[in-house]
């Protein structure tokens, strides 16, 4: 018996990485072995390159990396984006005002298109800490002055599900909406996913969804798990993820992917 998947598709905040932000050894040695018995491992994030290439570098990782949702399939080893897209600034700016009709004025950012990117950050966004690239603006214009992949939005009452749930209702088929972690609601392309940015590095690899385990812990995970044929819901994921699951995995801080290929590569 050989090991089932020739693909380990992993998120990284909640899923691949613990709260501090590391890899463990643990998980680092479940995703050499599984490796080993020919599965290519590669991570899908929201996080755009700039704030990705980090933790990339420290697990010593040169494959391909699906960032930004999606938009942005950057080859690691070579240090080069293959695929970018962008949003449409002009939908983006009507979806921002049908939003802010129905709900109130919003705190933005947004994350600029490109290996070096910055995140433009306007009055009131809350930042997560963390070694990420920010810029401080206090012109809201200046947010839109070059191709962006995503913009960030925030209220100051309504929780993550609530926005994203009124946005997604306020913008009809003009962008997506997706709530990708605590705090972190998100405008994007329209069509675009995480399953579509895996599906072209896929293809790439000459990998097919059949052949692919995903593992993650928010909604935005959600079309990858429609995309590959198993989908791991961490411990700690959001209620609408663990719903589409086909299993639940131990925590992210609980070495929730280990378990489930150490599991397999016993069963291979």
């Amino acid at each position: 018996m050989t090991f089932p998947y020739k693909l380990v598709a992993t998120d990284l905040d909640g899923t691949l990485l613990r709260d501090d932000e590391t890899v463990s050894a643990r998980t680092r040695e479940a995703l050499k072995a599984a490796a080993g018995a020919g599965a290519a491992h590669i991570v899908v994030t929201g996080r755009a390159v700039p704030w990705t290439r980090h933790i990339l570098d420290d697990l010593g990782y040169d494959g391909l990396a699906v960032c930004a949702q999606g938009a942005q399939v950057y080859h690691a080893g070579e240090q080069r984006l293959l695929t970018s897209l962008t949003l449409d600034r002009q939908l983006a700016g009507l979806a921002l005002s049908k939003v802010e009709a129905e709900v109130g004025p919003l705190a933005l950012a947004a994350s600029r298109d490109g290996l070096d990117g910055e995140v433009l950050v306007g009055p009131g966004y809350r930042v997560q800490e963390g070694p990420r690239p920010a810029v401080f603006v206090q012109d809201p214009a200046e947010m839109w002055a070059a191709p962006l992949n995503k913009v960030y939005i925030q209220h100051p009452d309504l929780d993550d599900d609530a926005l994203a749930k009124a946005a997604r209702v306020a913008v009809g088929n003009l962008v997506d909406v997706v709530m990708a972690g605590p705090g972190v609601v998100e405008i994007l392309p329209l069509g675009l996913s995480k399953a579509t940015g895996l599906s072209l590095a896929a293809r790439r690899l000459g990998v097919k969804a059949a052949d692919t385990i995903a593992f993650g812990d928010m909604p935005n995970d959600i079309p990858m798990f429609a995309w590959a044929r198993h989908g791991v819901a961490m411990a700690n994921a959001h209620a609408d993820l663990k719903a589409v699951a086909q299993e639940t995995t131990t925590s992210n801080e609980n070495d929730g992917i280990a378990v489930v290929l150490e599991r397999l590569l016993r069963e291979s």
